[in-house]
């Protein structure tokens, strides 16, 4: 079966992510490939189409992970794997042209956000940043009354940190009638539980670090599309910039990614639970998780997604005598299970007020707590915050948390 046919032959996801990115069968051959370490390959004659000839332009390691994720994501050609999330970040942003206008969440991650600032500082490109959940503001911005239209409209859907939801069919709609190209961010949901292509994106980009590798333990990025002159021009910049992946990581990533399925299941799950019992709590100002009915961005998640991923936030309220800030570092204190530690999609559970980050948007509440659910008992992580919620009402006196970063 060739390696595109996985996702066209209507195998689930849950098969897809063990199946995908096999050697061809074989007497007494590996059924897991095997990782490369070469810097360069034999070859005697003029370089062509599919020649690897030197390190930095391929490595068979790569190709099982980049074959597997184009199958989850229904790519029609191999993905491309990266250093990090954020040389895929600057590989999307290298097909903005020369003084183009990018539009952009003002609600997505941190890195993401940096770069195009930086890059709009120096006048490489127009920025312009918007709630992506406001789908009329965001048409203003792709096409003004006055003014350049977009060249590249960036979602991100669950937005990071504020878990916003953006209507992404009929925001790439409206891209693509002024020609734009359409990047999203599905690092928060995977391709299990939503496929930005088959909504109309161009480019879906992922941090591997989180949930497709899993396990906190290397760091890697990843692009996709069905577009071959996208993929050639990414490529290229890959090539030339040399964000490329290294064979132990990517080896990683593709043992951590057969998990992928179950560690969905069981974190997506456990979040549900948490956040219906932590929206009770009289300590919890807000919470933000797509899953509730009560989330503004409820009803559009159900239309997009297949479930509502594994982070939740929430916001600490305040009293008389600490703000909410100091009670939620506080509370990050107090936990004895979960991990303190920035991150997420790892098989661990990890919290931290987002804030800490001077990177962070200040429209990001100070006291807004990221919860990343990992693939404990879910009665052992809510007995933590509930442990950890119950003491915040007798540490007045405690020394304030003072977070490493």
């Amino acid at each position: 079966m060739h390696i595109y046919d996985l996702h066209a032959s209507g195998l689930s996801p849950e098969t897809i992510v063990v199946a995908a990115g096999r050697p061809e069968r074989a007497h007494d051959e590996p059924v897991n490939p095997p990782i490369v370490l070469s810097s360069t390959y034999f070859g005697t004659g003029s370089l062509g189409n599919g020649d690897r000839g030197y390190g930095r332009y391929s490595n068979p390691t790569w190709d099982p992970f980049e074959e597997a994720l184009a199958n989850l994501e229904g790519a029609s050609l191999p993905g491309l794997l990266y250093a990090s999330g954020l040389a895929a970040v600057s590989s999307a942003l290298s097909l903005v042209p020369a003084g183009g206008v990018v539009v952009m969440p003002s609600h997505s991650y941190a890195g993401s956000l940096v770069m195009a600032t930086e890059l709009a500082e120096k006048g490489f490109l127009e920025l312009r940043t918007v709630d992506i959940t406001d789908t009329d503001a965001v048409k203003a911005l792709i096409s003004p009354t006055n003014g350049k239209k977009a060249d590249l409209l960036w979602l991100e859907s669950p937005t990071n940190p504020m878990l916003g939801i953006a209507d992404i069919r009929a925001l790439t709609d409206a891209a693509h009638a002024v020609d734009a190209i359409v990047v999203t961010d599905n690092t928060f949901s995977t391709p299990l539980v939503q496929q930005p292509l088959s909504l109309g994106s161009d480019v879906v980009l992922h941090s591997v670090t989180k949930y497709l590798s899993g396990h906190s333990d290397v760091i890697l990025g990843a692009l996709v599309t069905s577009n071959p002159v996208l993929r050639a021009t990414l490529l290229h910049h890959r090539t030339i910039h040399g964000g490329i992946a290294g064979p132990f990581e990517a080896w990683l990533a593709l043992r951590g990614l057969r998990t992928l399925a179950l560690r969905i299941q069981r974190s997506q799950a456990s979040a549900a639970t948490l956040a219906e019992r932590l929206s009770t709590h009289p300590r919890v100002e807000t919470i933000r998780y797509p899953g509730l009915p009560t989330d503004p961005g409820h009803e559009r998640a159900k239309d997009q997604m297949k479930g509502f991923g594994s982070i939740l936030c929430i916001q600490i309220a305040g009293d008389q005598h600490r703000s909410g800030a100091e009670i939620a570092d506080e509370l990050v204190r107090a936990l004895q299970l979960w991990l303190p530690a920035t991150s997420l999609g790892g098989v661990e559970s990890l919290i931290e007020r987002r804030r800490r980050h001077t990177a962070e948007p200040l429209s990001v509440p100070e006291n807004l707590v990221r919860l990343s659910v990992g693939i404990e008992n879910v009665k052992d992580l809510w007995s933590d915050l509930e442990q950890a919620l119950m003491s915040l009402d007798t540490s007045r006196e405690r020394a304030p948390f003072i977070p490493s970063v």
